[in-house]
């Protein structure tokens, strides 16, 4: 749908053999017994001591995330997440305004398919709740910022929604960074680059949805004719390398940002962030005059819903 681990193992002990000697047949047996049971006990004790290793910052996108879903579970009631999406532009010469947001937000709970490759895409993604939303919209309007446009989708677990991003009215080639980090370029077009969203259910965890987003190179599926709309998906592509996902509840969103401003309309940075015809801005001060400048985009993603 458009909308555009190492068990720690015990050997090698040894018990020191004890100064009284057995009756054969008699003494021993128990005695062995008893030695082999608190030998399993003591391996046992040793075992569930041992601490857990601790996470990377930075886990990875499951490939898995990314599939497609083309069928709606076959569950008693549809499991539902309300995501708001609000894309702001602030002028390009601002963009430095964007570090101090993020020292604001937080690198966990989020997972990249490859932190590198996503850094050198000049993607930026971090994650904050509630509490600081207002604050992190008022830093944005306070670099001269706008909103430009919001969408709420109801999100089915399973079934992908995408964003419009920006329409590509001919064929041409995207460079992006691969998780190899070599440069290499996806033909595409004509058609709309947009962000893909998904949501999953996390078994066990009430109230909490797993969310996948990424950029995707799509054609709209208006056509009834499934064949048609089968070959309309297969030209789609995916750029995974820009890839982020997070288990999420309400009052939680993403900030999905440019890390420096891209102007090379070649580039998956410069179409997904970056207007490069730029748009109007009236400063908020009302100290300056409205100005035309080149801008770019800034992404918030907030969960307010969890229906199950």
């Amino acid at each position: 749908m458009v909308r555009a681990f190492d068990i720690a193992g015990v050997s090698g002990f040894r018990f020191k053999a004890s100064g009284h000697r057995c009756l054969p047949s008699v003494c021993c047996l128990p005695h062995s017994v008893f030695c082999l049971l608190s030998s399993v006990f003591l391996c046992l004790c040793l075992a569930g001591c041992t601490e857990p290793k601790e996470e990377p910052v930075w886990e990875k996108v499951k490939v898995g995330d990314l599939a497609d879903g083309t069928k709606v579970p076959q569950t008693e009631f549809l499991k539902t997440i309300n995501v708001e999406v609000h894309v702001f532009e602030i002028p390009a010469d601002n963009i430095g305004e964007l570090d101090n947001i993020r020292k604001k937000l937080r690198i966990r709970p989020l997972r990249l398919t490859d932190y590198p490759a996503f850094e050198a895409n000049s993607f930026l993604v971090r994650f904050g709740q509630a509490r600081i939303w207002s604050e992190i919209q008022n830093m944005l309007l306070d670099a001269d910022g706008r909103q430009i446009a919001k969408a709420t989708l109801m999100l089915t677990y399973g079934q992908p929604q995408t964003i419009a991003v920006a329409g590509l009215n001919h064929p041409r080639t995207v460079f992006y960074t691969a998780t190899d980090g070599s440069r290499q370029g996806a033909n595409v077009g004509p058609g709309i680059l947009g962000l893909r969203i998904r949501a999953d259910d996390v078994p066990g965890a009430a109230g909490v949805c797993d969310l996948v987003a990424y950029p995707v190179f799509y054609l709209p599926q208006q056509n009834t004719i499934r064949q048609l709309n089968k070959r309309l998906k297969s030209r789609e592509f995916a750029f995974t390398t820009a890839a982020f996902g997070l288990k999420m509840s309400p009052g939680g969103f993403v900030f999905l940002a440019p890390k420096e401003y891209v102007s090379d309309q070649t580039t998956l940075a410069g179409l997904f962030f970056s207007n490069v015809k730029g748009s109007l801005f009236l400063s908020r001060s009302g100290r300056k005059p409205p100005e035309y400048k080149p801008a770019v985009r800034v992404f918030l993603l907030a969960c307010t819903r969890i229906d199950v």
